[in-house]
């Protein structure tokens, strides 16, 4: 298997050198989530300015906004930022195809119209979006009922689906290149134990493929059945925390938003 060429991957000191200021998404009352919480101390350690901003600052263009700056936030934050700066947001890529060794199940690009079919066929789905608005929270879809789960999103609204299996245990792995800085237990049984040889073997086929972001989390799980198989990959730039340290945490995300910044 080869690896990922060095000349793709930002190496992540130069990423945390490469940035001056920061600026770490507040809620409404002024506090921070984990994830900023997480950014905001290592920000300190690294003696980098910190400025905090609400939601409607970034979407309403009011952040002096520049490539050299890091940004910290939710989704439509990062977004609204990507659209500031010029940079166009990627697109999901959940399901890799070149990850479909590990998926264990079938797994397909779909729509809402064709999920509503499906259901008065008398067939029962796991769906969730696919497009770049995580317009629900994926759930399985078992009668047409369900349908007014969906109530507003439009019938042309692309979705990824897949045969429902039996989860016992999920994990994230957190990865920068093709190293792993972090895997966390976030569903299920936290004794599961997931094969590391077929983890390992999946984020290096990733990272030769050229589909892998410079920074990433995605999730594994164990099946009922006893296979690792894959849950779903995550871009690095609006990822969520869960027991990753404050350092390794800001090295996915300082280099993921430096390679979008400066590619």
């Amino acid at each position: 298997m080869s690896e990922i060429p060095t000349h793709e991957v930002m190496q992540p000191v130069a990423a945390m050198n490469m940035f001056k200021r920061a600026y770490l998404e507040q809620n409404g009352l002024r506090k921070y989530r984990h994830e900023e919480s997480l950014i905001h101390k290592e920000c300190g350690r690294l003696g980098m300015e910190v400025v905090p901003f609400l939601a409607k600052q970034v979407q309403r263009r009011q952040l002096p906004l520049t490539r050299e700056c890091f940004i910290c936030g939710d989704m439509d934050a990062m977004h609204g930022a990507m659209k500031h700066l010029g940079i166009e947001v990627p697109v999901p890529n959940d399901f890799p195809k070149s990850l479909e060794p590990y998926f264990h199940r079938r797994v397909w690009r779909s729509s809402v119209a064709a999920l509503e079919s499906a259901l008065y066929d008398g067939r029962e789905v796991f769906a969730k979006p696919a497009g770049r608005r995580k317009l629900f929270t994926g759930k399985v879809f078992q009668s047409p009922s369900d349908m007014s789960f969906l109530s507003g999103v439009s019938r042309q609204e692309p979705l990824w689906c897949s045969e429902i299996v039996r989860w016992t245990s999920e994990f994230r792995i957190y990865v920068v290149g093709a190293d792993i800085v972090s895997q966390d237990h976030y569903a299920g049984d936290a004794s599961a134990s997931l094969s590391q040889s077929s983890i390992s073997e999946a984020i290096q086929r990733f990272a030769a493929s050229g589909e892998a972001p410079a920074a990433y989390g995605i999730d594994f799980g164990l099946l009922d059945t006893g296979e690792t198989a894959l849950v779903e990959a995550n871009d690095g730039y609006a990822l969520g925390a869960y027991s990753i340290d404050a350092a390794s945490y800001a090295r996915v995300l300082f280099t993921r938003w430096h390679q979008l910044t400066h590619s």
